[in-house]
């Protein structure tokens, strides 16, 4: 059986596609990059971000090369010379970085609160709205509050409470040594199974797959040794099955509707009549909790377009279900774990949250309200400046909005816990003072809270 299932899984391995960052001229605590460097992942990748200088350290592998750790200790990337290589790889990738633009870039980026549904009570009084089928080209009609007023100060951070608990400390994760993609993908697929979410599923390590392994530790008491894949395979066996199936592509999946792309101008966004995917790919990419580039890499010259197409996709089985009364923000960890009533951890996932310039609250706060599907009202008086924009803009809900697919208001105004236009970056880069997840893993936790629900930002 053992062999049957390293067979299956072999068949599924890809090679991982390169993207080009540029490090000219940046600056940070660990030391100035070369510039023109290329941060190369120890899987070989050309990593399409530079990480933050709290996130890692520059120091000097075996060979005398100057390498980036993370926190635990994993290599994040090794510091290389460009060349001419990396510059052709940069004008070749400019294209499609310009069309999924990251609208969190902007560094003045702040939050209006988002408007809500009065449609699809989940639980009555808590949850408005619900995730919609994309297919739907016309919008809900949205009933938009009004917003309280902003005072100076309440961007502020929030006073840490004198009896807030101290951040724990989880079981450290044993160091993963070199395994196949595939590999990895199991991995990636049992912690995602299993409520312990390792946000997009690529086939690569890193940080959040060490975060999401450390999580579960805690909540169960057992070690889990990553780099046994068969122990791996035998639990995924009693959780759904092998980690990748196929999936036949619908008519409905391919007509969409999707837009062109997203603008980065939120004038250009409220012209659309919905902010939904741009892509079949794209789609099917977060309907099955994978990193789109991974999706395409298992389905080379595979035309998503066309209706009745045999695809391979991830597995990721059902959701994870239950009662969570406390949510503890971690700024270190970079991670949001969710308890039960009895303070038991039944969920964990990889999160963005806050910068220096922009910090999320600390102390506690509660759960206010929550929105599936929301939209978003853009209003320049309360958050923020953006671009020329200097009235108030409404934006249609969709994936590719500001907040994703869900909202989850916090009492502390303008900020919540929402999803993200780009999963794949989450637990990699800074927001501006909210906490952001994968819209699956914001969908999920928004499914387990309810208005009360105590939230600790712990540093």
């Amino acid at each position: 059986m053992t062999f049957v299932f390293r067979t299956r899984l072999a068949l599924f391995s890809a090679v991982s596609a390169l993207a080009f960052a540029s490090a000219a001229d940046a600056q940070d605590s660990y030391g100035r990059l070369p510039p023109n460097s290329v941060l190369v992942t120890p899987q070989g990748d050309i990593l399409d971000y530079i990480p933050d200088s709290g996130d890692v350290q520059m120091t000097r592998d075996r060979r005398g090369r100057t390498v980036l750790v993370d926190s635990w200790g994993n290599i994040v990337a090794t510091v290389m010379g460009s060349g001419r290589q990396g510059k052709d790889i940069q004008r070749n990738d400019m294209r499609r970085r310009e069309r999924n633009r990251d609208v969190y870039t902007n560094p003045d980026y702040g939050y209006s609160d988002p408007a809500f549904t009065d449609q699809d009570f989940t639980q009555p009084g808590d949850i408005t709205g619900s995730i919609p089928d994309y297919r739907d080209s016309t919008p809900r009609d949205v009933d938009r509050q009004q917003l309280p007023m902003q005072d100076e100060n309440d961007m502020a951070a929030l006073p840490p409470e004198e009896n807030a608990p101290a951040r724990q400390s989880l079981p450290s994760a044993a160091r993963i040594t070199k395994k196949s993609s595939a590999e990895i993908t199991a991995l990636q697929v049992f912690l995602d199974r299993e409520g312990f979410s390792p946000g997009v599923i690529d086939g690569k390590t890193g940080s959040n797959v060490t975060k999401a392994i450390e999580a579960w530790q805690q909540a169960t008491g057992e070690t889990l040794d990553p780099n046994n894949t068969d122990d791996i395979l035998e639990r995924l066996r009693f959780t759904g099955g092998l980690p990748i199936t196929t999936y036949t592509i619908t008519a409905a999946d391919a007509a969409g509707p999707y837009v062109a792309s997203i603008p980065e101008d939120y004038a250009h966004k409220a012209v659309l009549p919905h902010l939904s995917f741009t892509s079949t790919s794209e789609m099917l990419g977060e309907k099955f909790h994978m990193d789109e580039a991974y999706l395409r890499e298992l389905n080379p010259g595979i035309d998503f377009t066309i209706p009745g197409t045999i695809i391979k996709v991830i597995n990721p089985g059902e959701a994870k279900k239950g009662k969570v009364t406390r949510i503890v923000a971690d700024k270190y960890r970079k991670q949001v774990l969710a308890y039960d009533e009895a303070g038991t951890l039944i969920a964990a996932y990889p999160a963005t949250i806050g910068s220096s310039d922009t910090p999320s609250p600390s102390g506690t706060v509660q759960v206010d309200r929550i929105a599936l599907n929301p939209g978003y009202t853009y209003n320049p008086k309360i958050n923020f400046k953006q671009g020329q924009n200097d009235k108030v803009l409404t934006l249609q809900p969709g994936p590719n909005g500001p907040v994703g697919t869900v909202w989850i208001a916090l009492s502390k105004p303008t900020y919540g816990i929402h999803g993200t236009p780009e999963p794949s970056k989450i637990g990699k880069t800074q927001s501006h003072g909210c906490v952001r997840l994968t819209n699956w893993d914001a969908t999920e936790l928004a499914k387990m809270v309810s208005v009360g629900t105590t939230v600790e930002f712990t540093d």
